[in-house]
């Protein structure tokens, strides 16, 4: 699965850090695979560098969360192949073209709208967790 909760654990943001948490525990305990796309680590870091206004900490952050998922790089045919997608935003079809590339089973976001037309499903942490666990 493909995780674009982290921020909400990360920042400790209520009320979803408590189902985030529960995914990422998950990925701890090897229960599930746990990925992010490449873009989205700069983005993360860029938002949580914001929160906490502190370039260690959101080194020593990102770091962990890096310990607990891989990495999916995001390739040139990714990036051309996002521009002929139906999907008006540009990161989400990104995310799931690399997902659908990588064979990943399921985008887990609070932003299930912004992947209607994703072959891959996405879901909240909440199903996700209420589904499976």
């Amino acid at each position: 699965m493909i995780t674009t909760s982290s921020l909400d654990v990360l920042q400790n943001r209520e009320p979803f850090v408590k189902s985030s948490s529960k995914v990422l525990r998950l990925v701890e305990i090897h229960q599930v695979q746990g990925f992010v796309t490449a873009n989205s680590i700069t983005d993360i870091y860029y938002v949580l560098s914001r929160y906490l206004k502190d370039k260690q900490k959101s080194h020593k952050s990102i770091g962990i969360l890096l310990q607990l998922v891989d990495i999916i790089d995001v390739t040139a045919k990714d990036v051309k192949k996002t521009f002929h997608s139906e999907v008006d935003d540009f990161e989400d079809a990104l995310i799931f073209i690399c997902a659908e590339r990588a064979k990943i089973e399921y985008i887990i976001t609070r932003n299930t709208k912004g992947f209607i037309n994703s072959p891959v499903p996405a879901m909240t942490p909440e199903d996700f967790l209420a589904k499976f666990f």
